[in-house]
């Protein structure tokens, strides 16, 4: 299916949103403004996208540490999140949270997860969620390669199957689990093919091409939203950067990081649609200024924002029930 050329202005915004808002976390984390840790989500822009990109407010999805692209693909705004990465009052978890725990339920985020393989369980209670209340709606679990070894992802993929809930796991396949090659930490070739084992249906598609994510993904919805249970998605992706800002990236040869950044999700989806004349340059070019703007007055923002008030410590800590 053809997207309209407001739906293409819609997926860039939002890849273009998440590579500008995270060159401005690298930046930001280097100025020693960012508390913690930082994990970015450079290079994978077209997964979260094309994932997120037929997702309602209703749908809800599990995130991992390398959160902030599927935030901004969810549809939170870079103001609130700004907040949040720096510790500030207003942030969209209080600034509370910080990078690796955003969550906001308005737009189905049910948060980001510093636990690898977290997000898998919470997304079936969720779709489970969803079939007991007899509604349409699904839930997303994005996971990496290094989660899918964890035995909290293969229980959760076995209990999707016998509840027949309607989910999606998204495996996000950098070829990292943090500084540990796949190649050499996981046994099965694909992990998509892992999937049958447990009697799921399964695609594994090019994570940096926009266009072949979203196909994927809406075969995978159609799927699941029909109610015939869960379904496996494989994005083979590059990342950019290491495991966090600051990693050196000893154990990747400068041909692999070259190539890496060749493999550019948002150059090729630029290509894409000016060369089919669906998008004028001009028109991609707007939407970058437009973005960075946004971005940078964000980031300003949030630097100049209070901390979140001492009394509010022990507040949102415990759900009383």
């Amino acid at each position: 299916m053809q997207l309209s050329r407001d739906e293409l202005k819609r997926a860039y915004t939002s890849m273009y949103a998440i590579r500008a808002f995270e060159e401005r976390v690298e930046k930001e984390f280097a100025d020693g403004t960012i508390p913690g840790f930082a994990h970015v989500y450079l290079g994978q822009e077209a997964s979260g996208v094309g994932v997120c990109f037929d997702l309602t407010d209703e749908d809800q999805i599990g995130s991992t540490h390398r959160g902030h692209g599927h935030c901004i693909a969810k549809g939170c705004e870079i103001e609130g999140m700004f907040l949040e990465i720096m510790g500030r009052d207003g942030g969209i978890c209080g600034g509370k949270g910080g990078s690796m725990h955003i969550a906001d339920m308005d737009k189905g985020m049910l948060g980001a997860n510093a636990i690898v393989g977290g997000s898998p369980p919470i997304a079936v209670g969720a779709a489970l969620t969803q079939k007991l209340r007899g509604t349409d709606r699904v839930a997303v679990a994005f996971s990496g390669d290094g989660a899918s070894n964890q035995g909290t992802t293969l229980e959760a993929m076995n209990m999707a199957v016998i509840l027949k809930v309607p989910m999606i796991f998204v495996f996000e396949n950098n070829g990292y689990g943090e500084f540990t090659a796949s190649e050499y930490s996981v046994g099965a070739p694909s992990l998509s093919d892992r999937a049958a084992a447990f009697g799921m249906p399964a695609q594994c598609v090019d994570g940096g091409d926009f266009f072949a994510v979203h196909a994927a993904m809406r075969e995978a919805l159609a799927h699941v939203r029909a109610g015939k249970g869960p379904y496996t998605l494989e994005t083979r992706c590059s990342r950019f950067l290491g495991h966090f800002v600051g990693d050196p990236q000893k154990y990747r040869s400068p041909e692999e990081l070259a190539q890496a950044r060749a493999n550019d999700p948002i150059q090729r989806f630029r290509d894409k649609v000016t060369t089919a004349a669906l998008l004028d340059i001009s028109e991609l070019d707007e939407i970058e200024q437009q973005i960075r703007a946004r971005v940078e007055a964000a980031a300003a923002a949030a630097r100049a924002a209070p901390m979140p008030a001492l009394e509010t410590l022990e507040t949102d800590v415990y759900v009383t029930y």
